[in-house]
């Protein structure tokens, strides 16, 4: 239950209250708020601090991750010991974040998000940020938001660019009006290909909180906007988005992604150790662009027929169809996590 011993509990927002945009009015629509973030790493961890300090009354965090050393660097509720602790990162950004602020509610759950618990997830909350760290469960949660009128707040980052926009469904435009489809996860590279400069997770992540603040105190959108940055550059682009009138999802009503129409699967292989993961279309991955970006995390080898990758006590064994076979777990989940950091989702 949320601490309020505090004598001066209600100077704690003085500074954010007096705000015009906020007000007292908005402070209390606030504290009355459930924000749902998905994933808890380099943005959701910059996202779920900002709203906690921010006072928005209750947070639901949802990861299927735990941490490791290099996650330090950029996902910044963490600290060495929750590492050497193996924690699950929901529960520890919990615990982090109720060192921060007594007087909320933080919920944890330790999960993957899928198909079939997305809509529990979202009913819960007023606004769901994007936290994740693969296009397919970004997909997943538009489909949702459109279904169930919900809105959320898109947000990507890799190297030192990043893109946010915020849906508001039945208003303007969802994510597949701007990006009909996902890109081919086997031509873009990944955070741990490629890298990310903290100060763009940052940046991206103060203004996805900055959108969900706007609709939780109820300010009216005038246009929506996909806003485009560089921090290295110190530069932003902003384009004026509309809804696409044959939109498949936000306009016919095809939730292509919640239904598992569209989308990955896995199989876990029984007696062998290992989940494979088969993407929704056959894809011919370049073996040659795998191994130049795998190579200075792992051992890579290829016979001609596939590329496999090691990496600690893992394996990845990458096929000319785009399956990828996770040796070493029987979880779904870990193998979609390493799938999404290592081959791209």
């Amino acid at each position: 239950m949320p601490n309020k011993t505090f004598e001066n509990a209600g100077s704690r927002y003085i500074r954010q209250s007096v705000l015009p945009v906020i007000g007292p009015g908005g402070q209390a629509a606030l504290a009355r708020s459930a924000v749902l973030v998905v994933g808890c790493g380099a943005l959701g961890s910059a996202q779920s601090e900002l709203l906690a300090r921010a006072g928005v009354g209750r947070i639901i965090l949802v990861d299927r991750d735990v941490l490791e050393m290099h996650n330090l660097h950029r996902q910044l509720l963490f600290n060495e010991q929750d590492v050497r602790e193996r924690m699950p990162k929901a529960a520890a950004a919990a615990r982090r974040l109720r060192s921060i602020n007594s007087e909320i509610v933080i919920e944890a759950e330790v999960a993957d998000v899928t198909s079939t618990n997305v809509g529990d997830f979202m009913h819960s909350a007023d606004i769901t940020i994007d936290g994740t760290d693969n296009f397919e469960t970004r997909y997943l949660l538009n489909d949702e938001a459109v279904r169930s009128g919900k809105p959320w707040v898109y947000g990507g980052v890799l190297g030192t660019e990043g893109s946010v926009m915020a849906v508001r469904p039945g208003q303007g435009p969802c994510l597949r009006c701007i990006f009909p489809d996902p890109p081919n996860a086997h031509l873009l590279p990944t955070c741990e290909t490629q890298g990310v400069l903290n100060a763009a997770v940052v940046w991206v992540a103060a203004l996805q909180v900055a959108e969900a603040l706007k609709v939780l105190v109820g300010e009216s959108a005038t246009d929506f906007k996909l806003t485009a940055l560089d921090v290295w550059q110190g530069m932003t682009q902003t384009v004026v988005v509309r809804r696409n009138e044959t939109c498949v999802c936000c306009s016919e009503k095809r939730f292509e992604f919640l239904s598992g129409e569209r989308g990955s699967s896995s199989s876990v292989f029984c007696g062998r150790n290992a989940v494979q993961i088969t993407p929704e279309k056959p894809a011919k991955p370049s073996f040659a662009d795998l191994r130049q970006r795998l190579e200075p995390l792992g051992k890579v080898t290829m016979n001609g027929l596939v590329l496999e990758f090691a990496c600690e006590d893992r394996r990845l064994i990458v096929f000319p169809d785009g399956r990828v076979l996770v040796m070493g777990t029987t979880d779904p989940a870990e193998a979609r996590t390493l799938v999404a950091k290592y081959i791209g989702s």
